[in-house]
């Protein structure tokens, strides 16, 4: 998945919500840029002069102001000067699309210190820059309150929307995006109100950060003895420890050489406990794991009752009934109602089919057992499923790997560039001080014809202290500066791979090349798009439609006439048979309603805790276990409150029900533009012409419809769903209900 933003809470003019990125502005200027032409058509591209940083490049992502970890304080005071310069410009302009471009600067400048600083919080090894990050991060916080309730802004604005003087139609959205942003900010609230409003969205800000911290503090540890009981294919993740003959626990040398009995420490991190719940045979090993990982961190029990209660108060306070409806709104779905109907429709859909596999699990686990099984538990779906797919379609996970070296995956993108795109993904040499860790690499995207398109870099390592999920940063949005110069894309692909960094061969297993798969996607989103404004660049879109390009090229990850042309055995080069291709998808297929129901009810459990509130206080375990009880064919485990490190509630809040979007637009696009021939040039010039391109620029339903046609959406409830009968037959589901 991407990355997802606390930027969403901060319901903050310049900045698009936190998977989105923000902005990333290498260009300094001493005097203010004339209009900017607004056209950004791909065949005129190849004669614009592409601005980007390598013409000076010695510190942090190749901002020069980054070379030491106090540059972020001057960063901060840079960003806020040119800032108030842009301010009192537009204050003095007539109503015109220059004030559309100005407010884009501003975005664009403030932003880049965000997502500088965003990225070095979350991968930067150095504390030193880490902690300045935080600063820098917090200050310009502090700014954007300012911005935000800023009535110059908000008027000139208002004015260029109304009075007509808007060329083009990406202005026109532009202006009426920004206006909306104002007035869900609060701008047309009373002082007092208003003021509220900013304290709250740093309440919420803060309480996100916290909810982070402590997933990463507390991730929860349980000790097995003796070493046996873990099987040797995961005990290299693990902490070996001691204990005497009394039970006394010892970590030292001198109790490894007395020691009576060894076992290991499990940090139930969620990396580590999908390891243990995978690939444990003891079952008392993978029940104490599931609980212990699934009952921390205790303290966002707390945390978590206070973000619903702040973002509650603040959607009140802006017109709306709760923060659902409030995060709905702008969107296809436009209430969440909307996302509710959707939600349950396919629920109800996949419940049977998710019954029958359930029931399959069952039986297996009693034909191992010998009779002797008192039923699946949740600890058992992971080992019994793998164990399942694996007999069916004799697979073995350490065969698969081997023909996913690291190397040859990123060749692979390589390949699906070149081939869909006529491009070339090139590994380029970092300038000093460029990186933040020897494992990162960084990519350019060029055309033959339009020359550079973008940057990428690629931290793809497990290390301790980095961000633990996969993610996709936007450090620089793409914008037109003048009619010859556009400030070039740069983003960065945040991975955790468990592939040891320094490795002769590092292999993938197949759900890592997926993820990279994914990622991806929304790399070429960013790359690949060309707008007037970084307000709309790349994945800068609504946000039930920004994950869709990201699951499409998830289908590139599965489909033999793909990888073929890189998954090759790293030892002996040999291509990767099509029968264990066709083997992978099959057993990818086997349980599918069981993980379609989970993305279920995530999506409504998201809903429901950031919904209307009930009559009596909210206990949120409660509602979990009643969901999960609802809308799953497996049991909740009393104690358990696997929600409180479920970081989308922070990072998505009332939106996670669009990866469920996306899965279906991604389903739709695959078979109708896409699976014939996946890699052909013009599935390419399809995807980068009638999609990618646009970023958020153009209104998505529109975008669909032009892209797929009309069938690709159905109308709901005065909002939009996507039309599910392309997923349906790709799981074998009854086809969906016609909304009305």
């Amino acid at each position: 998945m991407m990355l997802k933003m606390i930027m969403r809470d901060r319901i903050l003019v310049m900045l698009r919500k936190r998977y989105n990125g923000c902005r990333s502005n290498s260009i300094t200027t001493t005097t203010l840029p004339q209009e900017t032409s607004s056209s950004t058509s791909m065949s005129s591209s190849s004669c614009t002069r592409r601005i980007d940083y390598e013409e000076a490049s010695n510190g942090l992502y190749g901002l020069p102001i980054l070379n030491t970890p106090k540059g972020f304080q001057h960063f901060v005071d840079q960003a806020i000067h040119r800032s108030g310069e842009l301010i009192a410009y537009i204050s003095k302009l007539p109503p015109s699309s220059e004030t559309i471009r100005a407010m884009d600067e501003i975005s664009d400048t403030v932003c880049s210190v965000v997502d500088s600083a965003e990225l070095c919080r979350n991968t930067h090894p150095d504390r030193e820059y880490v902690e300045e990050a935080n600063k820098a991060s917090m200050k310009i916080y502090e700014y954007l309150h300012f911005l935000n309730t800023n009535h110059t802004l908000y008027k000139a604005v208002v004015r260029a929307e109304q009075e007509g003087v808007l060329a083009s139609a990406e202005a026109q959205r532009a202006a009426h995006s920004l206006r909306i942003d104002f007035e869900k900010g609060g701008i047309h609230l009373c002082p007092g109100k208003l003021d509220r409003v900013n304290q709250l969205n740093l309440e919420i800000t803060l309480l996100g950060r916290e909810f982070s911290e402590n997933v990463i503090i507390d991730p929860g540890k349980v000790d097995i003895f003796p070493n046996t009981r873990i099987p040797k294919r995961i005990q290299s993740l693990l902490q070996p420890i001691y204990r005497n003959r009394a039970g006394g626990l010892r970590e030292s040398k001198e109790a490894r050489d007395a020691m009576q009995e060894s076992g290991f420490r499990i940090v139930t991190d969620p990396a580590i406990l999908s390891s243990i719940l995978k690939w444990t045979p003891d079952a008392e090993v993978r029940k104490q794991a599931y609980i212990v990982g699934n009952s921390v961190p205790k303290a966002n029990l707390g945390v978590l009752d206070k973000l619903i209660a702040a973002r509650h108060e603040l959607a009140e306070i802006l017109g709306y009934k709760s923060y659902a409806e409030f995060a709905t709104f702008p969107n296809m779905a436009s209430s969440s109602e909307v996302v509710m109907s959707f939600l349950h429709e396919l629920s109800e859909i996949v419940k049977c089919r998710a019954d029958e596999e359930l029931h399959k699990i069952r039986e297996f686990k009693r034909k191992i057992c010998g009779g002797s099984s008192d039923g699946v538990e949740p600890w058992d779906e992971a080992y019994l499923t793998g164990m399942m797919k694996s007999s069916t379609y004799d697979l073995d996970s350490s065969v698969i790997a081997s023909y996913f070296s690291l190397p040859y995956c990123l060749h692979g993108l390589q390949v699906m560039v070149n081939s869909l795109f006529g491009a070339t993904l090139k590994s380029i040499p970092l300038a000093r001080g460029e990186s933040w860790h020897p494992s990162v690499i960084k990519m350019s995207l060029q055309h033959p014809q339009e020359g550079d398109l973008g940057y990428m870099y690629l931290d793809l390592y497990s290390r301790n202290g980095k961000y633990p999920g996969c993610a996709h940063f936007a450090i620089k949005g793409g914008r037109q500066l003048s009619e010859m110069n556009y400030q070039l894309p740069v983003v960065a692909l945040v991975c955790n791979f468990s592939a040891p960094y320094g490795s002769s061969t590092p292999r993938l297993n197949h759900w890592e090349v997926e993820t990279l798969f994914h990622e991806f996607g929304h790399a070429l989103h960013s790359l690949l798009s060309r707008t007037d404004y970084q307000h709309f660049s790349g994945t800068r879109m609504v946000i039930d439609l920004a994950e869709t390009p990201a699951n499409l090229f998830e289908y590139y990850a599965w489909d033999y006439r793909v990888l073929r042309t890189f998954a090759k055995h790293y030892s002996t080069g040999d291509t990767i048979p099509e029968k264990l291709v066709a083997s992978m998808n099959g057993a990818k297929r086997m349980f599918a309603a069981t993980e379609l129901q989970r993305q279920i009810l995530f999506s409504v459990m998201d809903q429901t805790l950031f919904g209307e509130p009930t009559p009596s206080p909210r206990d949120t375990v409660a509602i979990v276990a009643e969901l999960k009880r609802q809308y799953t064919s497996w049991r909740h485990v009393e104690g358990t409150h696997w929600h409180t490190r479920f970081s989308h509630l922070i990072n998505y809040g009332a939106g996670y029900y669009s990866y469920l979007y996306a899965k279906c637009f991604a389903a739709t696009i695959w078979q109708d533009v896409c699976v014939e021939d996946p890699l052909s040039r013009s599935v390419g010039e399809a995807l980068r012409t009638q999609f990618l391109q646009h970023g958020g620029a153009k209104d998505p339903s529109h975008l669909l419809r032009d892209f797929v046609d009309d069938g690709i959406l159905k109308p709901c409830k005065g909002g939009i769903v996507p039309n599910t009968s392309s997923l349906c037959r790709e799981l074998n589901l009854p086809p969906f209900p016609v909304y009305r």
